[in-house]
């Protein structure tokens, strides 16, 4: 009993002098330097911004999304960025966004989806990720 009395006041005290909470500044400065693409995930606020969410429930989007994804994890040639792409589809159209380690894998990535989506219904808003 005295071993939680003692857990729960020390809890209290970071928690009330702050020591608990994460710093705002040293997020900023991770979203700046992480190697990935969290810092841009701003821009999926703005209005019109296609995100995941705008990912269709219709069995026809979501077999056409599984069938791409499984093809684009397949490929072995390609980086886990490439395999972690996002795949969103609405009414049989296909937008390939997230970052992707070069222009070849940003290529292949869209060529792979035009595959099975076909040409006309692929927009690729890949983007080669800076080092």
């Amino acid at each position: 009993m005295k071993t939680r009395i003692m857990a729960a006041g020390l809890a209290l005290a970071l928690v009330t002098t702050g020591a608990w909470a994460a710093d705002p500044t040293t997020n900023q400065e991770a979203a700046k330097s992480a190697p990935d693409n969290s810092g841009r995930n701003v821009r999926d606020r703005q209005d019109g911004a296609i995100t995941p969410m705008d990912q269709s429930n219709a069995p026809a989007d979501v077999e056409l999304t599984r069938k791409i994804r499984q093809a684009v994890v397949a490929d072995d040639g390609l980086s886990t960025n490439a395999h972690n792409v996002k795949i969103i589809v609405s009414d049989g159209m296909v937008v390939l966004r997230g970052p992707v380690n070069s222009p070849d894998e940003k290529a292949k990535v869209a060529a792979t989806a035009a595959k099975i989506a076909g040409d006309k219904n692929v927009r690729n808003d890949l983007e080669v990720a800076s080092k």
